[in-house]
């Protein structure tokens, strides 16, 4: 591809990853007013995010995997049709059971997006090059985290669209995203013996479902010290030792133990949940904070994060380009991940009546650390490994991100219901009114505007103050990525993008191989030792060659 084609295809997959997180963020904000339409509690509705999330953490590897083995162009089509049709039966769901079910399906789609075009744009640009994209990629997400929200708003305040259409307004982007993207994408495609890790992928998912199952539902369906919450850690254990096991046997692990044998990629990992907890488990609930604990409508709820994404837009651009020019990428990591710790920090001191200019500040500071943080992790990866593992590296990162974030959605949203539930009792019983008649934490979402005005005003106060330590844990997460970055040892960014390093590597094994053929007697079972040796020492020293 010439650097122009390059160029048109960029905009396809940007288009895609924009309808990608479009529908991950229009929700947010309409999420309360669903729940409220359809009965729903505090419960489900953190089943109908974390849904999305396991079903994208689950398949992320084995669309990364797929990526090194079949054709990148086909997957991203494949990715892109599947959250189209997810998209289409969320909006037709009658009942929060079903909304979270389709919200899977959705999400299998997701999961190959956020992998697969990363993948791809690493596959066109070298490490080096694609820090000056990094402003486009940033800005594309931030028009999408802001533009999200605020859609969502309108649709949800405009009488004669409802809720539904957050979930329709996806469906026709998703299609030009298809469309460009066929026209434009023109990767050559490596054929190899396919062999994809279903047992490892089944015991992956079957594994962290399980955990996040108990994580949900202890100390509402059952007790946190009980055989049943007792029963669902061991089976959850069970399942992931397993998966270990099983990716250490096979012949295409869908997550390669291998790639942690590097320091970079391990601790980038490591960093990568943190984020993840952080960044989707606080998220989330700030459009909930907006309009139950101050009152908000969905669209005021939406402008009211712009300070957050204004910060990651600049950010990400500003490092992106300073990256590109001097080749240096970990400063940006730790001032990145320091400044979402104190944004973080900053944010557990809220409650019900914290002034809106002094939250923009706090959010303006976590958005600033989010750009720095976010893209540059999968580059410090990327960077480290070889163009045969260039996918599986991606996605592996992409899977703990998103592993931390669903986990991070169930433990917070758990917290915030407990905690929630806590204050709402001692609020009501203050005023001599026991908890069980307003339904616990459900008040906050099913019958707000149904209950009385004094009893409106204790549930707004605990989503408000309930929402700081859900804030507190999320900068707790963030100090841990901190600590891992501090440790992550910094490599000079490679100059060539994974197609020419496929290319170099072929070229200098073969050379190396013709040589010593060569030189020996056709036949002979040391020279072809030789060989094979040889091919392995080339594809390993290639940035040493280079």
């Amino acid at each position: 591809m010439t650097h122009r084609q390059r160029l048109e295809a960029l905009v396809g997959l940007l288009l895609g990853m924009f309808v990608a997180f479009l529908s991950s963020t229009i929700v947010s904000n309409a999420l309360p007013v669903i729940i409220t339409d359809l009965h729903g509690t505090q419960d489900q509705y953190t089943w109908v995010v974390t849904a999305t999330l396991l079903a994208s953490t689950a398949t992320t590897p084995i669309w990364g995997k797929l990526s090194d083995l079949m054709s990148k162009k086909l997957l991203v089509q494949m990715s892109l049709t599947l959250f189209t049709l997810g998209s289409i039966l969320a909006g037709l769901s009658q009942s929060v059971g079903m909304l979270i079910g389709f919200r899977a399906i959705q999400g299998l789609g997701l999961g190959g997006l956020q992998a697969l075009v990363v993948i791809v744009i690493a596959s066109m640009f070298s490490p080096r090059e694609r820090g000056r994209y990094q402003g486009p990629i940033a800005a594309v997400m931030s028009i999408a985290t802001v533009a999200g929200p605020l859609i969502g708003g309108v649709i949800v305040d405009t009488s004669w669209l409802g809720w539904r259409w957050t979930f329709y307004v996806c469906v026709p982007l998703a299609v030009i995203a298809l469309l460009v993207i066929q026209r434009t994408l023109n990767l050559p495609v490596i054929r190899k013996n396919v062999s994809i890790d279903y047992v490892g992928a089944l015991l992956i998912a079957g594994g962290v479902s399980t955990l996040l199952i108990w994580v949900t539902l202890a100390g509402k369906s059952f007790e946190w010290v009980s055989g049943m919450s007792f029963g669902l850690v061991a089976l959850g254990v069970v399942l992931l030792a397993a998966a270990v096991f099983a990716e250490t046997k096979v012949k295409d692990p869908i997550i390669p133990l291998y790639l942690f044998r590097d320091r970079t990629t391990t601790l980038a990992t490591l960093a990568s949940i943190a984020v993840g907890v952080a960044l989707f488990g606080g998220a989330v609930f700030l459009g909930q904070y907006f309009q139950i604990a101050r009152g908000y409508s969905p669209t005021a709820a939406g402008l009211l994060t712009l300070p957050m994404v204004i910060g990651s837009m600049l950010s990400a651009g500003v490092s992106g380009a300073l990256i590109t020019r001097f080749g240096r990428w970990k400063i940006y990591l730790v001032v990145g991940a320091a400044m979402m710790t104190l944004g973080f920090g900053l944010l557990s001191t809220i409650d019900a009546h914290t002034d809106m200019v002094l939250l923009g500040g706090f959010l303006f500071i976590l958005g600033v650390g989010m750009g720095m943080t976010m893209q540059n992790l999968v580059l410090a990866v990327q960077n480290n490994v070889g163009p045969d593992d260039l996918g599986a590296a991606t996605s592996t990162v992409a899977f703990f991100r998103s592993l931390g974030g669903a986990a991070g959605v169930s433990v917070l949203g758990a917290v915030l219901s407990n905690h929630v539930t806590d204050l709402i009792a001692k609020g009501l019983s203050a005023m001599g009114i026991g908890a069980a008649q307003t339904g616990g934490s459900s008040a906050g979402l099913a019958n707000l505007n149904e209950l009385p005005g004094p009893i409106a005003d204790i549930v707004r106060g605990a989503y408000g103050d309930g929402t700081a330590r859900i804030f507190l844990v999320a900068g707790v997460m963030a100090a841990l990525s901190l600590v891992a970055i501090l440790f992550i040892k910094e490599i000079a960014l490679n100059t060539l993008s994974g197609e020419e390093q496929r290319r170099a590597q072929e070229q200098v094994s073969t050379d190396l191989v013709e040589e010593i053929v060569g030189d020996s007697i056709v036949g002979d079972g040391t020279a072809r030792h030789q060989a094979a040796g040889a091919r392995g020492v080339a594809v390993r020293d290639l940035s040493a060659v280079e």
